[in-house]
C-alpha cells in the first residue's frame, strides 16, 4: 500500500488535514489550495517512503510530529491510570502479581486501549480520499482476520525459538504437561498467566501496533522509521517497571535495577520492531497477538550456560551426557536463527499486507 498523492492531468486533489492534528503539526490553513504544489518537507528530514515523482506533490495528511505526539499520549493513557488507584499501585507490601492488582490493571488498560483505538479509527475514517486506500479496519488489522497469516507468523517465530522449544519441551520435560493440556488450564486459573499470555499481548498489540502503525504510515514515514519508532514508544511504556521494581525490591542495588530496566527496554523494543514488521507484512492483528503471547510464554532464549535435562535430577547424570544435550541446544539455536532469517519474507508474504510493493 503506497500512500502516494494521486495525480491528474487537469488538477490536483486538495489535501485536507484534520484540524486537531493540524494544530499539533502545522500552523496555518487546514486546506492546501489545489493549484499550489508544495514539496514534501517531511521527506527532506527523513519522513516518508523512498522519493518518487508523486511523493513531492503535497505534505502528508498527518504531520509526523503530530503522530509522534499522539503515540506519546497513547502511552500516557495506557500507563498513568495504573498508578491512580491504590488497588493497582504497587507498594512495599503489595506486589504487581497480586490478583487484586492484576484485576484492576487489566480493567484499566483494556479501557485505555479501547479509547486509543477509537481515536485512531476516527482519525483514519476522516482522512481525505486516496490517503488511505484500504478501510480503517483493514489498516488496524481487524479485517480480514488473517488466520493463515497467523499460522505462518507462529511457524516463523517457532523456527527462531527452535533451541528454547527444545529446552522447554524435552530438556525440562514440559511435553508431559502438554499431554494433559495443563499449560492451557493455567491461562484460565492463574492470574499472572492470564495477564502475561492473554491480556498483556492483546492490549499492547492493539495499542502499539493496531492503533499506532496506521498513523505513522499516513504521516508518510518510511518503513524503517515505522518499524523502529513505534517499538521505542512500546519500550518506553515498560520503563515504569523500574519504579515498581525499586518499590518492591528496595534492597537491590540501584545499578542492578537500572541494568534490569535497560535490558527490558532493549528486548521489548527489539520485539516491538519484529511485531511491527509482521503487522505490516500480514495486515493481521491476530497474528501479532499470538506471536506476542508465544514469546511471552517462552521468555528470553538462553545465550550462555549449559542445559540440564530433567532426568538428571533423578540421578541419571554424566558430564558427557550434559555436554551432548547442551551442544545440540546451541546447534538448534543458531540453525533456527538462520532458517528464520531465510524465511522472513517468504513466510510473511500476504495479499493483506498494509504496504504492498514496499519490501
Amino acid at each position: 500500500m503506497r500512500f502516494e498523492n494521486q495525480r491528474r492531468h487537469d488538477s490536483i486533489r486538495p489535501c485536507y488535514v484534520i484540524n486537531g492534528l493540524q494544530q499539533l503539526g502545522d500552523v496555518g490553513a487546514s486546506v492546501i489550495p489545489p493549484h499550489i504544489m508544495i514539496p514534501n518537507l517531511g521527506l527532506s528530514f527523513g519522513f516518508g517512503p523512498d522519493p518518487g515523482p508523486s511523493d513531492m506533490v503535497s505534505p502528508p495528511s498527518l504531520h509526523p510530529f503530530a503522530v509522534s505526539a499522539m503515540l506519546v499520549l497513547y502511552t500516557s493513557i495506557y500507563v498513568l491510570p495504573l498508578y491512580i488507584s491504590s488497588s493497582s499501585r504497587p507498594s512495599p507490601t503489595l506486589s504487581r502479581d497480586d490478583p487484586r492488582v492484576i484485576r484492576t490493571r487489566v480493567t484499566s488498560v483494556l479501557f485505555s486501549t479501547v479509547i486509543c483505538c477509537t481515536i485512531t479509527y476516527i482519525v483514519l475514517a476522516q482522512l481525505p480520499d486516496g490517503v488511505l486506500p484500504i478501510s480503517p479496519l483493514h489498516a488496524m488489522g481487524y479485517w480480514p482476520v488473517g488466520l493463515a497469516e497467523s499460522g505462518s507468523a507462529l511457524l516463523l517465530t517457532s523456527i527462531l525459538f527452535a533451541g528454547p522449544l527444545y529446552e522447554a519441551l524435552l530438556i525440562d520435560g514440559l511435553w508431559e504437561d502438554w499431554k494433559t493440556l495443563e499449560p492451557l488450564t493455567h491461562v484460565w486459573t492463574r492470574w499472572t498467566t492470564w495477564r502475561n499470555i492473554v491480556m498483556g499481548p492483546l492490549t499492547e498489540e492493539m495499542l502499539f501496533r493496531s492503533a499506532s502503525v496506521p498513523l505513522l504510515l499516513c504521516a508518510h514515514m518510511s518503513l524503517t522509521q515505522t518499524i523502529f519508532l513505534s517499538p521505542l514508544i512500546f519500550g518506553l511504556a515498560h520503563v515504569h517497571h523500574f519504579y515498581e521494581f525499586r518499590i518492591t525490591h528496595p534492597r537491590v542495588p540501584l545499578i542492578a535495577a537500572v541494568a534490569r530496566s535497560v535490558l527490558q527496554f532493549a528486548y521489548t523494543s527489539l520485539f516491538g520492531g519484529y511485531a511491527t514488521f509482521l503487522f505490516l507484512r500480514s495486515g493481521s492483528l491476530l497474528a501479532i497477538v499470538l506471536v506476542h503471547a508465544f514469546c511471552n510464554s517462552m521468555g528470553l532464549p538462553r545465550f550462555w550456560g549449559s542445559v540440564e535435562p530433567h532426568w538428571h535430577l533423578h540421578g541419571h547424570y554424566t558430564h558427557a551426557d550434559a555436554r551432548k544435550w547442551t551442544v545440540f541446544y546451541y546447534v538448534l539455536l543458531f540453525t533456527g536463527a538462520g532458517l528464520w532469517w531465510k524465511g522472513l519474507l517468504t513466510l510473511t508474504e500476504s495479499s493483506s499486507t498494509l504496504v504492498p510493493g514496499r519490501f
